[in-house]
């Protein structure tokens, strides 16, 4: 059995996904969403009529993998076929918007784009409708296909077939681009449609869910017996490294050639849609596997990056801040769900500017707390009725205070900080100063220690211009972090 990854594995792992290049091919989608009220239902046939207030378009398909790629902080190339009409354009338009993808698109006339129209009555979806064909690339758009990949390889650290059967990854591309991967040196995440995986012999990993495993192979991956069975069946057929079995609410099996299989329970907490949680787990895959994660951590990884996309309505993604606040606030639940991401926070502070409340933004290391830490926190709760606390990741303080810094990991320092009365927000950020936190949360009072002055506070230009105030709060003496390391026999 392989040993699960520690969150700690996972928070290390996600840290570095900023360094990965995922080459994306498959098939490009637009998912279309028309959003209405339906109250009454038609006198032509027993269906609702819907009154359509807003519609909106997003990425889809191979197209969602890499835009998965690229919201995790990745970098994503990715090669498709498009039509010439609309809706070409429009899906054009939404990838220019994302300047950590590099489309290598090839416009077919005589295909349309693979579009899919969902309509809504809130939250209830009515009807799909897709516009599409299945029929394999003509010869021309499949030379053209394979010439944008083999242009794109060199720059990738990893390599996504995302195969939705809709004609792109057809047997005058398919085999061909496992070949290219294959002597580029290139490993290759397979996410399969075809009932037969024998046609994927070639790529490395392969992500069936637990219905294409048991038509492919026979086995009901249901249960964690049976998803290891058809792991085992599929491994077979591809002669990859690995198979992961995605197991929906019942989260995934990792099937391993060399080592056991891995079992990860799901970590949805709600669902509210599972459109696009198979491209979230594949891309979360992928950029991990790219940045130089094991397979265990990138599972884990996946796992937990789809059960925060399934959370949210429609085609949704996942930032990497959203998986550090999931990792913190699962580890520190004694907390009461203090410990926050920035977006989190945000929604906070609108919350209690709606009911009135004035906030404070206080800043620091806080490594070993001591009275004047106290004494200042106590300061700043009192000028405000919600206090926000940033605290530097232990990468953040290393840079600002050294190697031997911090003594408390950033986990811990949360912790402490959290539990404080005068704290009802703790919020991590990476950066040598929390300037950019400070612009997104907009605080009424920022706080710091009187050997600061107002000119030297970070942030007082973003907060002067709407009214908000620097608090300098006298400094106890003979308490600070250093002296207390020092008086330990310590490293400062």
């Amino acid at each position: 059995m392989t040993v699960p990854p520690t969150d700690a594995d996972l928070a290390a792992a996600v840290r570095a996904l900023a360094g990965a290049h995922v080459l994306v091919l498959g098939d490009v989608i637009l998912d279309r969403y028309v959003i209405g009220h339906a109250a009454r239902l038609s006198p032509e046939a027993p269906i609702p009529v819907l009154r359509p207030q807003r519609d909106y378009a997003t990425l889809g398909g191979a197209a969602n993998v890499a835009l998965n790629v690229a919201t995790l902080g990745g970098q994503a190339s990715l090669c498709g076929v498009v039509g010439t009409e609309a809706a070409a354009e429009g899906l054009r338009r939404l990838l220019e918007a994302e300047p950590a993808i590099r489309p290598r698109l090839v416009a077919a006339a005589d295909r349309p784009t693979t579009t899919k129209t969902r309509f809504m009555a809130g939250t209830h979806q009515l009807m799909r409708l897709d516009d599409e064909t299945t029929a394999p690339l003509d010869r021309a758009s499949a030379t053209a296909v394979l010439a944008a990949f083999r242009a794109a390889l060199p720059e990738a650290d990893i390599v996504v077939l995302s195969d939705y059967a809709k004609g792109v990854l057809c047997d005058a591309v398919l085999p061909q681009a496992l070949l290219l991967a294959r002597e580029a040196g290139k490993r290759v995440i397979a996410d399969p449609k075809r009932p037969d995986f024998a046609a994927y012999r070639g790529a490395d990993i392969l992500t069936p869910n637990e219905l294409e495993a048991r038509a492919a192979t026979g086995f009901d991956a249901a249960c964690e017996a049976g998803a290891e069975q058809a792991g085992r069946a599929a491994l077979e057929a591809t002669g990859g490294e690995a198979v992961l079995v995605t197991r929906s609410a019942r989260g995934l099996t990792l099937v391993q050639r060399e080592g056991g299989a891995l079992h990860v329970p799901t970590r949805a907490r709600e669902v509210a849609d599972v459109s696009g949680a198979g491209d979230t787990l594949v891309a979360a895959l992928a950029v991990a596997l790219g940045a130089g994660a094991t397979l265990p951590v990138a599972a884990a990884l996946a796992n937990l990056t789809a059960g925060l996309s399934v959370a949210k309505p429609g085609t949704a993604t996942v930032k990497a801040a959203e998986l550090i606040g999931a990792l913190h606030l699962r580890e520190l639940v004694a907390t009461d769900g203090k410990i926050s991401t920035a977006e989190q926070a945000e929604a906070h502070v609108a919350a209690w500017r709606a009911a009135g409340l004035k906030v404070g933004f206080a800043n620091g290391c806080f490594d070993l707390i001591h009275p004047g830490h106290v004494r200042l926190l106590t300061e700043a709760r009192a000028a405000c009725d919600r206090l926000i606390v940033a605290l530097n990741t232990d990468a953040s303080v290393r840079r600002l205070k050294g190697p031997s810094r911090p003594v408390q990991s950033e986990q811990a320092r949360a912790t402490v900080m959290a539990s404080l009365a005068p704290v009802d927000l703790v919020v991590l950020f990476a950066e040598d100063t929390p300037r950019e936190l400070i612009a997104r949360l907009r605080p009424d009072v920022l706080v710091k220690g009187s050997d600061y002055t107002v000119e030297t506070v970070v942030g007082v230009d973003l907060v002067a211009p709407y009214g908000g105030r620097v608090l300098l709060v006298d400094l106890q003496e003979g308490h600070s972090t250093t002296g207390t390391i020092r008086r330990m026999g310590g490293d400062v």
